[in-house]
């Protein structure tokens, strides 16, 4: 029993030490791809510093990278955490293996103490000699080979005990020297944020300096980016207009042919009527033509004349009106009023090809490619203080992102080009539809596609131009239908 709660224990161990090195292995390849992160951020904070007089891009670029160290930092934090808990369980497993070796120490001892009490060989063959008969000299035979293969065996598992020891002791010794190097990579980083903090704060103070000049440009580009958002916007929703008078089309045409079915049916039916059948149809038509020569006779009609009644027999149907009778039509309701026009409801997946699409695109939230190869986050989504001028709020319906000079913009999923349009002062914007979903980039020259392409993954759109600063800065958001999305929830976290 208490050498299996003694297994017990070592596979639990087992088992949360290999989900702690597949936590830290994951922590290690973030804080690997946060430190390439700072890498890049850092060569475009040197492109910035061309210029002597501080400027926006020069504050934007510091302030991704002090992000990006933050970033790092917790990670750090996060990796001496999980280490921290490597210790805690190797020094468990440590004490729990020395107390299983004492238990094997205790018993090998016991089997050495009975082993030199019976060392002598007349003990052992009269042990033997002294059986009842063969079989029980035999039995007794195998079961001194036994007691001597269990010592051995002893003896092994208290070898392999110590071994187990030892190298969990060198395991312990490792992580404790990880951690030690985690705690100054710590230190080192924090002295960097420090020192970026500071530069940050000069760069603030100068451009507050020039608040009047940055509050004028501040303005100028909210009405670019006004005139753009509602260019885009616009350009969303007349997608969607067109999307869904398609969609009523094939509604129309759907209940058109469903209508069609039917009367075929009907009439089917009708023509497969037996004899009686048939005569009941002929009955009426005489009764509707009787009905139609009174309306234009109105005194044949009249009670009680003689005339009328004699020649009654007599009349011949007047072959000038008489008309087929139709069983499908006289069942169709000829009241417009009464007729139902309820206007079908746009569903944007209402091709499987569509459906499929929107899917494939919902599937992939949080993984899709970034729309350039490297770049770093310098403006996010949503509504929030200029970081200089607090007073002045601003609002991005995507974020924006700093690149390399020269970079290409990239689709992020499959889709179909939409949109491409040019603007003053914010360059070229290609919109591609996703089925339900809409992602847009902004801040192109060179577009190298058109209207009615298909696009697939991580396909070239464009180049990213240059700000007037002389960086590289893209626009990049995520629609679902006439709502604005986040889009840093739909790419990969750097």
């Amino acid at each position: 029993m208490r050498l299996t709660s003694i297994l017990i224990i070592l596979i639990s161990l087992f088992s949360a030490n290999a989900f702690a090195q597949q936590s830290r292995s994951d922590l290690e390849k973030r804080r690997q791809a946060i430190v390439e992160s700072l890498k890049e951020t850092q060569a475009q904070l040197e492109a910035t510093k061309k210029d002597k007089k501080a400027t926006m891009s020069q504050l934007n670029a510091l302030q991704a990278k002090l992000n990006a160290r933050e970033k790092l930092i917790g990670n750090i934090n996060q990796e001496m955490n999980s280490l921290d808990k490597d210790i805690k369980n190797s020094a468990t497993e440590v004490q729990s293996l020395r107390s299983n070796l004492k238990v094997q120490q205790e018993r090998y001892a016991q089997s050495v103490r009975y082993a030199y009490t019976n060392r002598s060989s007349y003990n052992s063959l009269a042990f033997i000699f002294s059986a009842k008969d063969f079989n029980d000299a035999l039995r007794r035979m195998k079961y001194m080979k036994k007691y001597r293969d269990f010592r051995k065996n002893q003896a092994e598992e208290i070898k392999t005990t110590k071994s187990k020891i030892e190298d969990k002791i060198n395991v312990l010794s490792t992580v404790k020297d990880q951690k030690g190097q985690l705690l100054t990579a710590e230190q080192q980083q924090k002295m960097e944020l420090q020192q970026e903090k500071t530069e940050t704060s000069k760069i603030v103070e100068e451009l507050k300096g020039r608040e009047k000049e940055l509050a004028a440009d501040i303005e100028n580009k909210r009405k670019v980016t006004k005139r753009l958002d509602n260019a885009i916007g616009e350009a969303i929703r007349r997608e969607i207009e067109i999307a869904r008078k398609k969609a009523e089309e094939e509604e129309r045409k759907k209940r058109i042919e469903e209508e069609r079915k039917a009367a075929a049916l009907a009439a089917a039916k009708a023509s497969q009527n037996n004899g009686y059948g048939a005569s009941r149809v002929t009955l009426a038509s005489d009764e509707r033509n009787n009905a139609a020569n009174a309306a234009n006779n109105p005194k044949s009609n009249v009670a009680g004349n003689p005339k009328s009644n004699a020649t009654a027999g007599n009349t011949k149907p007047n072959t000038s009106t008489t008309s087929t009778y139709n069983p499908v039509a006289s069942t169709v309701n000829r009241n417009p009023s009464s007729v139902n026009r309820t206007k079908p409801t746009y569903t944007p997946s209402i091709t499987p090809e569509v459906s499929e699409l929107s899917k494939g695109f919902e599937a992939n939230r949080g993984r899709l490619p970034w729309p350039v190869s490297n770049g770093v986050v310098i403006d996010a989504f949503g509504k929030h203080r200029h970081a200089v001028a607090t007073r002045v709020e601003i609002e991005n319906n995507g974020i924006d992102i700093q690149t390399s000079q020269g970079a290409k913009a990239r689709a992020v999923f499959d889709g179909k080009i939409t949109t491409v349009m040019g603007m003053q002062g914010s360059g070229q914007t290609v919109i591609i539809n996703h089925g339900q979903y809409f992602t847009v980039y902004s801040g192109l020259s060179a577009v190298s596609v058109k209207v009615g392409d298909q696009i697939s993954t991580k396909q070239v759109l464009g180049t990213v131009v240059n700000n007037e600063d002389g960086v590289a800065v893209m626009n990049f958001q995520v629609w679902k239908g006439a709502s604005k999305m986040n889009p840093s929830g739909w790419i990969t976290p750097m």
